[in-house]
């Protein structure tokens, strides 16, 4: 009877021993790194994260540096295509400037000088250049400069541009120079306007 209470497996109302506890990082399969190791290996990944970093400054720079200077050339070839669309009216308008007005008529200057306004015009049209000088529409703000006010004839014309003192450009809607206007203001009592100024 001995033999066959040794033979039978451990029934599970007797008391097991614990198990010993596995060792950290015995569940992975993977070994104990001893301490001078460890830093052996952090302080090569960190040489090669330093390493990743510089180099990355230095791709960095090198963009920084190469995106200036091609903005840099791209400023000066535009700047060379106004010029050269320019250079044909501003010859014109040489002409004219040395013309004898003894031998020319004041028609004929006059004509040239209407040619080489629409030659420049032409030209810059084909830029994107638009001139803000139209009368009787409402002022704006962010595109009028208003110089003085003038008493308006009727209701309706209450806050709009009376006269224009001098043109404003736009290139592509972005603002050059805004238009210096005279700007008409109703002052009998159903206006907005009060006639000062405001």
């Amino acid at each position: 009877m001995d033999n066959d209470q040794q033979n039978r497996p451990p029934q599970a109302d007797q008391p097991q021993p614990p198990a010993p506890a596995p060792a950290e990082g015995a569940g992975s399969g993977a070994l104990i790194e001893p301490p001078e190791e460890a830093v052996v290996r952090l302080e090569g990944e960190l040489a090669d994260l330093k390493d990743k970093y510089l180099r990355l400054a230095a791709e960095y720079d090198n963009f920084r540096k190469r995106a200036a200077k091609e903005r840099t050339e791209l400023w000066s070839r535009a700047q060379a295509d106004v010029v050269q669309r320019l250079v044909d009216a501003l010859d014109d308008l040489a002409r004219f400037a040395h013309v004898d007005p003894a031998q020319t008529d004041a028609k004929t200057i006059h004509d040239g000088v209407d040619m080489v306004e629409r030659k420049v015009w032409k030209q810059l049209e084909a830029l994107g250049v638009t001139r803000i000088d139209q009368v009787g529409v409402p002022f704006d703000p962010n595109l009028h400069e208003a110089v003085t006010t003038h008493p308006a004839d009727h209701p309706a014309k209450d806050h709009t541009v009376g006269a224009v003192l001098q043109a404003g450009y736009q290139l592509g809607g972005a603002l050059i120079r805004p238009a210096r206007v005279t700007v008409l203001q109703w002052q009998g009592g159903d206006g907005r306007g009060t006639g000062d100024g405001e």
